[in-house]
């Protein structure tokens, strides 16, 4: 067992690869009452196409599929395991990303049995022909759901007019119709190719002595046997740097429409630490410019074009990223039009030093404050190893990041083929 010790934040973090490759990662908080464990397999709805372990030939599985397999862990021959969870007193729960899909528990006891719970759900799957057929049924209730949701509509919509062929545009649980083509042989296919230990992070925050727990967990994988894994082989379309469409829309029954900007980021050459200081870059920028102080947001909320809806974000992972502006409007081609020229502008913005120092101490009290969650802490973690990014390492290279990077990174960001406008109108 390895101590990762950060000086800096006075934290230690303990390591260990186990003998199947499992990474596994505790931090020892005495003082917390409650104790998070994730158990994340680096495998999200992204991973469409791929060759699987002990083949040669390369498959491509139907949309949802990693999400369907997040289901259908949880029930196994003889029971629910939520319910195994809650007779420990513990709350569980599960999400599938595009990249990752993790399992998850937060309790105040019982830490070892939980941990035990969690570890051999996981590693033990259970699937039927009739239980799958049974699963669709739920899912496609899932999937109607949120196709009458407005906010998602137009998040998934801005996505599907950025991206012509890359599986990103595709919505996590697939689709009514896609979801029908899984079978169990299909499920086993993606579990034994994408969660093998080695492909793996397990990591567990909170109130628990280190050393014990990490004996318990060793104790735990070597009672098992895994197959040896060679690198898993995915495979990805080629993809335009441009987007698919510049301007789309849907009706639904909404009194006020939305409208979001979507721009279309290149992340082709970026990993590691370059990939976390664009992200931090982009961050920075969008809430110097439009946060409810920043210059821009106050002249589109003078001008009566964005309420208190309005919001933005980036995402960078592997393989793509993007950024999404927007929300409700009474005027979506004004809004819209506005926040593209905003955007152009930023070409020939220059960020003052002073104005860059207090961004960064902005963003270095937002990433301290979140530190005090044991949820974010073991999210974030897992989410910056897959990338090769330490989680511990953001507050340094926030602190290296200099207005001539703010200045380079803003004469290069935005360019006019890569963005989108997309709007749900009202019917």
């Amino acid at each position: 067992m390895e101590e990762l010790v950060y000086q800096q934040l006075k934290e230690t973090v303990y390591q260990e690869t186990m003998d199947n490759g499992l990474k596994v990662f505790l931090l020892s908080k005495p003082e917390m009452a409650k104790t998070f464990g994730i158990f994340t397999t680096n495998y999200g709805s992204i991973d469409q196409t791929f060759t699987p372990i002990g083949k040669d030939e390369k498959v491509t599985v139907p949309e949802g599929i990693a999400h369907f397999l997040e289901h259908k862990l949880f029930e196994k021959e003889d029971r629910d395991v939520f319910q195994d969870f809650t007779k420990l007193g513990a709350s569980a729960n599960a999400f599938t990303s595009f990249t990752k899909t993790a399992y998850l528990f937060s309790a105040t006891s019982h830490i070892e049995e939980n941990v035990e719970t969690l570890l051999n759900f996981v590693q033990d799957p259970y699937f039927s022909e009739e239980s799958v057929e049974k699963e669709k049924g739920i899912i496609s209730q899932e999937i109607r759901m949120y196709d009458d949701q407005p906010d998602w509509r137009a998040f998934f919509g801005t996505i599907q007019s950025l991206y012509h062929e890359h599986p990103v545009k595709v919505d996590i649980a697939g689709t009514v119709d896609s979801i029908q083509e899984i079978t169990k042989d299909d499920l086993y296919t993606c579990y034994e190719t994408f969660y093998h230990p080695s492909n793996m992070v397990l990591f567990v925050a909170g109130n628990f002595e280190p050393k014990a727990m990490m004996n318990q967990i060793r104790d735990n994988q070597n009672q098992k046997e895994f197959p040896d894994a060679p690198a898993i082989n995915r495979s990805y379309p080629d993809e335009p740097a441009t987007v698919a469409k510049k301007e789309n829309s849907i009706t639904m029954p909404v009194t006020t429409a939305k409208a979001l900007v979507g721009v279309k980021e290149d992340v082709t050459e970026l990993e590691g630490d370059e990939l976390l200081r664009a992200e931090l870059l982009s961050d920075m920028i969008l809430d110097y410019y439009f946060s409810k102080s920043g210059p821009f947001y106050e002249e589109l909320y003078e001008n009566d074009l964005i309420d208190d809806s309005f919001s933005y974000e980036t995402e960078l992972d592997r393989q793509f990223g993007f950024t999404i502006l927007g929300g409700d409007t009474r005027h979506p081609e004004q809004m819209t039009k506005r926040i593209k020229e905003m955007l152009h502008e930023l070409k020939k913005e220059s960020i003052s030093k002073e104005d860059f120092t207090r961004m960064k101490r902005k963003k270095i009290g937002q990433f301290m404050r979140a530190l005090n969650s044991l949820e974010f802490i073991a999210n974030q973690f897992t989410h910056y190893h897959t990338l090769g990014v330490d989680l511990f390492d953001v507050l340094p290279v926030i602190e290296s990041l200099t207005t001539e990077d703010a200045d380079e990174y803003l004469k290069h960001w935005i360019k006019d083929e890569a963005i989108t406008v997309f709007q749900v109108k009202p019917q």
